[in-house]
């Protein structure tokens, strides 16, 4: 049986640390938008997007939802994301590397914006398509002439890349959709 204090010692708790972790906030979204587009050029440079990306980039939503009291609904709103996109995957249709990071990235916006966050991300990819499609048509004069880049490799790469119409980077999309859903609203 409980002691009636218990409850209000439990609660002056929860709100001790609901107000003294907003301070933490910025410096957490600093560091996912940071690994963010870390996953982003890395997508670009490698079609590969490491693990222990999405990994920190969850972790740094689940303590901001953990500071706000809506781990539980975040969590949800995640895990339907990533079952949804795992479909996608298996039809060939998104990266495994875009599926966590999405679930991740859900994690950093609060569970009532996971929807625009899905259409900014929608929203990225569709700027990002188009400016593919773009390059392909044009025949990426600027990427031949890229000599004297200091990323020479990853601009000739992704040429080749574009001129075979290889996989886009989605983590790019996904990251700016993160970026317009935090800070955008």
């Amino acid at each position: 049986m409980a002691r009636p204090g218990c409850a209000v010692v439990a609660r002056q708790n929860t709100m001790t640390m609901a107000t003294s972790f907003p301070p933490l906030g910025p410096a957490l979204i600093g560091m996912a938008v940071a690994l963010l587009a870390y996953a982003g050029l890395r997508d670009v440079a490698t079609r590969r997007i490491p693990n222990w990306v999405s990994l920190l980039v969850a972790l740094l939503g689940a303590a901001l939802r953990i500071g706000d009291e809506q781990l539980v609904p975040s969590l949800a709103a995640a895990s339907a994301v990533f079952g949804c996109m795992v479909l996608m995957w298996r039809r060939g249709w998104i990266g495994g590397g875009d599926v966590k990071l999405l679930a991740a990235t859900s994690l950093l916006v609060p569970p009532t914006a996971v929807l625009n966050l899905l259409l900014a991300v929608s929203l990225a990819g569709g700027v990002l398509s188009a400016a593919y499609l773009l390059m392909t048509r044009l025949g990426l004069p600027a990427m031949r002439t890229a000599s004297r880049v200091p990323l020479r490799r990853v601009l000739q790469a992704e040429a080749w890349r574009i001129r075979r119409r290889g996989p886009l980077p989605y983590a790019c999309a996904i990251s700016a959709g993160g970026l317009i859903t935090l800070y955008g609203g």
